[in-house]
């Protein structure tokens, strides 16, 4: 299934994507996409569905978040080692951590805002890991299963902040917009190898980066076990995997980085496609 919730911030309504691209309207079944719709059972009362028998929704608007709850946004740097090159760091021995703030979170078409003296915004498409059930040090060759499903993640990130301005890396990476999801949720049985996906993000209509989630250092089963030790990965908890290479601070022989203006369109084969405007600080594109 392809999970997904549309319409304006405030009054977003539950939806699924059906087998030819047509948005159905899940209202009549469930008031909203929780966390507790992300657990085994129902999402086997989902799967149970007719899509055909639900309303079609012909102009669905603005694509919300897929679901609401998350209570941990973790991230995970340096996973492709020809990023950690890029970024002139060694390829770590283990998953490097890092949390996005829930706050961050947005719809993937939401306009990205850059925060108040931003000189230096980046981008990275990543792959999502949506957890479905408790896990709490579970083993690598079981991990899978507290999958729920996957989705498309722009890593937005603020290198300054990030990198310049002491302490980790959470300042540069947890800013209002910067975490845009999307557009819809797909449930793990329809993804039977996650480390076989092509990813791509273009910034103004040039390609910036081309990756693959099979040259991960750190494949999805080992990032659910690992993290699962130092903390209880909870439904709809989300974990976002690290980027391929083409990042704008890596860009050659200068870096690159986003200004007003820009637009960042960016897609995980089989988990559909994102895009995004660049402004400048104004609350008002994030409270409105």
């Amino acid at each position: 299934m392809k999970l997904l919730r549309y319409g304006a911030k405030g009054a977003e309504k539950p939806g699924l994507l059906d087998a030819k691209g047509v948005v159905r309207d899940l209202s009549g079944e469930l008031a909203d996409i929780t966390a507790h719709t992300l657990t085994p059972h129902s999402l086997q009362r989902l799967r149970e569905l007719d899509p055909s028998s639900l309303p079609v929704v012909a102009n669905p608007g603005r694509m919300a978040l897929p679901w609401t709850g998350c209570g941990k946004f973790i991230a995970v740097g340096l996973n492709y080692a020809d990023h950690a090159a890029e970024s002139n760091l060694p390829v770590p021995a283990e998953p490097v951590l890092f949390t996005k703030t829930v706050s961050c979170m947005v719809g993937c078409n939401d306009p990205v805002v850059l925060p108040q003296g931003s000189v230096k915004g980046d981008w990275e498409v990543e792959l999502g890991i949506v957890i479905g059930s408790k896990a709490r040090y579970v083993s690598e060759d079981q991990a899978l299963k507290f999958v729920a499903g996957y989705c498309v993640i722009n890593d937005v990130s603020e290198r300054e902040y990030q990198i310049e301005r002491g302490g980790t890396w959470d300042k540069g990476k947890g800013c209002d917009t910067f975490g845009p999801i999307g557009p819809w949720m797909v449930t793990a049985d329809e993804v039977p190898d996650p480390q076989a996906l092509s990813m791509w993000l273009d910034v103004n209509g040039t390609r910036r980066q081309t990756g693959n989630t099979k040259t991960m250092i750190f494949g999805v089963a080992h990032l659910v076990s690992y993290i699962s030790r130092f903390m209880t990965l909870m439904p709809g908890d989300l974990i976002t995997t690290g980027t391929p290479p083409g990042v704008g601070m890596g860009a050659k022989p200068t870096p690159t980085y986003l200004k007003p203006g820009d637009t960042m369109r960016l897609g995980i084969q089989g988990l559909g496609e994102q895009s995004q405007r660049v402004f400048a600080w104004d609350p008002a594109l994030i409270d409105g």
